[in-house]
């Protein structure tokens, strides 16, 4: 089978697609999360606590300096913040999917037979215990 008839069976295959399917879906899913964290859910937070944007938090390292044209140079630990609080709410989102798929999917199973060498030993077991009373 050549290399191509090999890649061609691999990215036909179902998970594979899925998987795709899943990577485009969870990246529009992310720019809607960062979209809710950005304008919804921040300018709240930020009025709370005196009208502070959390992406404005940072710690400048070295200032910039338009005659040597170097820029700033800062750690933004507020943008942290931000990402941060996307990833909850993304991870909490994620949490309510598979919960509600398990909940879809969760149905009782009949017990599995018991092998027959299992059997056996139950048996001889409880014959020992006959044995010893």
């Amino acid at each position: 089978m050549s290399v191509m008839a090999e890649f061609k069976k691999f990215a036909l295959r179902g998970n594979v697609i899925d998987l795709a399917v899943g990577v485009v879906i969870g990246a529009a899913f992310g720019k809607i999360v960062t979209s809710l964290v950005d304008n919804i859910i921040m300018p709240p937070i930020g009025m709370l606590i005196g009208g502070i944007d959390f992406s404005d938090w940072k710690w400048v390292l070295k200032p910039a300096d338009a005659a040597a044209k170097t820029a700033e140079v800062a750690i933004q630990y507020g943008v942290f913040i931000n990402v941060l609080i996307q990833f909850i709410i993304i991870a909490f989102a994620i949490f309510l999917v598979v919960k509600g798929i398990n909940k879809l999917t969760r149905h009782e199973d009949a017990p599995a037979a018991t092998p027959p060498d299992v059997v056996v030993l139950e048996e001889i077991r409880d014959l020992l215990k006959q044995q010893n009373r």
